[in-house]
């Protein structure tokens, strides 16, 4: 039977990892490995099918616009017609594209291949968020989603790892394989272990115009946009380290590429560890307490950072906590950020969930992208996005997100 819209899971309150959330974090993890797994690989895959890296850089630049796309029809639709539908379509399509970019002969077979791999991944990052929301009251989707934030954290220390791995004892179509392999025990999981959420009787009738204006509701609703925002500002954030990080840290500090991975790990490690103080947290302490007393430390510390760099005061070890302290208070923010922002969707979970994806994966390859054009070879740009994003989070919480949680009815 769907679990009724109000009821709340027990299932974690004794502190396990529930089989079905398992599930869940693996379906959220979908994205990521796919990315992170092979960006060792580009070389290898230029080579072998004999064309430009910056061709095999297409690949990404698709699976990512695949993604992002593929979150908005998910939303809707799995509020319409149950969670499970779609997202046995979307695993599947992942599965099959997975598998036969194993095969590709050329690039513009991987480029194309890589698209509906991205479109078929991106129910992994909506669809997951939304059974979270239908199992759980609000303090509880906050402990589940800082119990999924163990594999958010997780995938990008183990994906290069595996990545590089299969580099030596096979090839790149070795990654596929295990991409293919990772698709199919998603489909054996969420068959075996989940359970449909949404009582699909009670669903209104599916009309692109209903949608929109769902959406524009949403996007009109000042709680849900302003923790949308919140959460989406840490996380650009975090993206902003990720693509400028291995230039500062290895280019302009000297650390050794082979070492980098240890400094990557290091801050992974503490958004996992944050994002597990969270879940306990949360149970004694409401969501939005938590989230108002951390997110001071990405905006202090990023400030501070910015402010030590401009004034000529730059360090390796000032770099390196100022980057640990950020990331790891992701393992506070995201999980509470979501929780609250998905919290009085109701019916529409879907829906809203597939917006808060789209725009926080937005907000998050925005800031990739000014990282890109704003380079002058020094840490500050890093440093200057990292700041922004902390101290507008921090402002946007304090004047917009508290005062309207306090007047936010349901939405319907």
């Amino acid at each position: 039977m769907p679990a009724k819209e109000t009821s709340q899971d027990t299932s974690l309150s004794t502190g396990k990892f529930p089989p079905w959330l398992a599930v869940l974090a693996g379906l959220t993890a979908m994205g990521a490995l796919a990315i992170d797994m092979y960006l060792p690989s580009f070389t290898a895959i230029a080579r072998d099918l004999n064309v430009d890296t910056n061709l095999v850089q297409l690949t990404l630049a698709t699976f990512l616009v695949g993604l992002a796309l593929g979150q908005m029809f998910y939303g809707p639709l799995s509020d319409r017609f149950g969670r499970k539908p779609p997202l046995f379509f979307g695993i599947t399509l992942y599965f099959i594209c997975s598998l036969l970019c194993v095969f590709a002969q050329n690039i513009e077979t991987l480029i194309l291949l890589r698209f509906f791999q991205g479109l078929g991944g991106s129910a992994g990052m909506v669809i997951p968020r939304a059974m979270v929301r239908d199992r759980m009251g609000a303090e509880g989707s906050a402990k589940a989603f800082s119990m999924l934030m163990l594999v958010f954290g997780l995938a990008p220390i183990l994906a290069p790892f595996i990545g590089g791995i299969m580099l030596v004892v096979a090839s790149w179509r070795g990654i596929f394989v295990v991409l293919t392999i990772f698709g199919l025990l998603c489909l054996v999981g969420t068959r075996k272990y989940l359970t449909e959420t949404v009582d699909v009787h009670r669903a209104e009738p599916l009309h692109l115009g209903r949608t929109l204006r769902q959406y524009w509701g949403l996007l009109r609703h000042k709680q849900f946009m302003a923790y949308v925002l919140c959460g989406g500002l840490v996380q650009a954030g975090m993206f902003a380290y990720i693509s400028g990080g291995p230039f500062v840290i290895i280019e302009l500090h000297g650390i050794k590429p082979q070492y980098f991975g240890f400094v990557f790990a290091s801050n992974a490690i503490g958004l996992i560890a944050a994002s597990q103080v969270n879940a306990r947290l949360v149970m004694k302490r409401s969501a939005e307490r938590v989230l108002g007393r951390v997110l001071w430390l990405p905006a202090g510390l990023s400030l501070f950072v910015a402010l030590m760099v401009a004034a000529g005061l730059e360090s390796l070890p000032l770099l390196l906590v100022g980057f640990f302290g950020f990331l790891t208070s992701y393992g506070f923010t995201g999980p509470n950020a979501t929780a609250i922002a998905l919290k009085h969707q109701g019916r529409q979970a879907g829906t809203a969930a597939a917006l808060m994806g789209t725009l926080q994966f937005g907000m998050g390859v925005l800031s990739g992208v000014v990282m890109s054009f704003w380079h002058d070879g020094t840490a500050l740009p890093l440093v200057s996005v990292m700041a922004v994003c902390g101290i507008s989070a921090f402002l946007l919480y304090h004047l917009v997100a508290k005062h309207e949680t306090s007047v936010a009815a349901p939405a319907h």
